[in-house]
C-alpha cells in the first residue's frame, strides 16, 4: 500500500489512524493492523504478520489490542471480512474470539450476447447523489459490506458512474459502477423498483456492454441484500466470497 492509497482509504472507507497499529520485534516491524472507524463499528481493513514471525500470536495480539481499545472508546462490534481462501486468516479470527455472521458472496457476469428484451425506454446518467435525494441509497445501517455501503458511495462519489431507466414520474431501476479496466467493471449497487423480472436491469447491463464492457463484478454480496435466484435472473454466477467476522470489544 503506497501513502496515497492509505490516505484514500482514509477518505472512502473512514480507515482511522488511531485504530492501526504495528507490532515489533526489537525495532523492526513484524505485522500491522489498519482499523476503519464507523459510528456502527470498526473493521478490520487490513492485518498482516511477516512471514518469518507467524504463529507466534502477533496477530492475535494486534486483534486483542484493537479490542481492548474499543472496550473503553468504542464502538464495540468489531468486523472482519476474510477471503474464505485464507484458511489461516480465518482460523486467526476464529481464535481470537471472532463468530461467523454469514457468508459475503462475489458474483461475476460475463457474456457476449444481447438480451431479449431491449423495449425502449428512457435511460439516463444518475449519481449518487441523485438517488440519494430521491430516498433510492437504502438505509445507512442496511446489511452491506463496508465498501459498498451508503458512507463509502458517498465518500467516493465523484468515482463512481451511474445509469438509470426512469419515466415521467421517477426512477425505476438504477446501477452505480465503476469501470476498472478496459473491460471489466464493478457493480457498487444496483436495483429495480418495478416488477418486471429484472428487464430493466437487464437493460443497463446491456448498454452498458455496447460500451465495450464485458465482465462485470458485484463483491462481497450479503445474504439479506439481494437474493442469489433474482441475481441469477440477470445472469451473474457466484464466484468465490468472503466469511464476514463479528466481535464485541472487550478488555484483555
Amino acid at each position: 500500500m503506497t501513502p496515497a492509497a492509505f490516505k484514500r482509504s482514509i477518505r472512502d472507507l473512514q480507515v482511522w489512524c488511531s485504530s492501526c497499529m504495528v507490532a515489533f520485534s526489537g525495532s523492526d516491524p513484524i505485522g500491522v493492523l489498519i482499523g476503519a472507524k464507523r459510528s456502527s463499528g470498526t473493521l478490520v481493513h487490513k492485518i498482516a504478520v511477516h512471514p518469518d514471525h507467524r504463529r507466534q500470536g502477533h496477530g492475535r495480539h494486534l486483534l486483542a489490542s484493537l479490542g481492548s481499545k474499543l472496550a473503553i472508546l468504542g464502538p464495540p462490534r468489531i468486523a472482519a471480512e476474510v477471503p474464505e481462501s485464507l484458511a489461516p486468516a480465518c482460523h486467526l479470527f476464529s481464535a481470537s474470539g471472532y463468530v461467523q455472521e454469514a457468508l459475503l458472496t462475489d458474483y461475476v457476469l460475463q457474456r457476449e450476447e444481447e438480451d431479449s428484451d431491449m423495449r425502449e425506454r428512457f435511460l439516463i446518467p444518475v449519481t449518487v447523489d441523485d438517488l440519494a435525494a430521491n430516498g433510492l441509497l437504502g438505509e445507512p445501517d442496511r446489511q452491506v459490506c463496508w465498501m459498498r455501503s451508503v458512507e463509502t458511495l458517498t465518500a467516493r462519489k465523484d468515482d463512481i458512474a451511474g445509469l438509470a431507466v426512469a419515466s415521467d414520474e421517477r426512477i425505476e431501476a438504477y446501477l452505480l459502477y465503476v469501470k476498472r479496466d478496459m473491460e471489466e467493471t464493478e457493480i457498487l449497487s444496483l436495483g429495480s423498483f418495478i416488477d418486471d423480472d429484472g428487464a430493466r436491469l437487464k437493460q443497463l447491463l446491456s448498454r452498458l456492454r455496447a460500451r465495450g464492457m464485458k465482465t462485470f463484478r458485484f463483491p462481497k454480496l450479503h445474504p439479506a441484500e439481494i437474493s442469489r435466484e433474482w441475481l441469477e435472473t440477470l445472469g451473474f454466477s457466484p464466484a468465490g466470497g468472503h466469511l464476514l467476522y463479528a466481535a464485541t470489544a472487550r478488555s484483555a
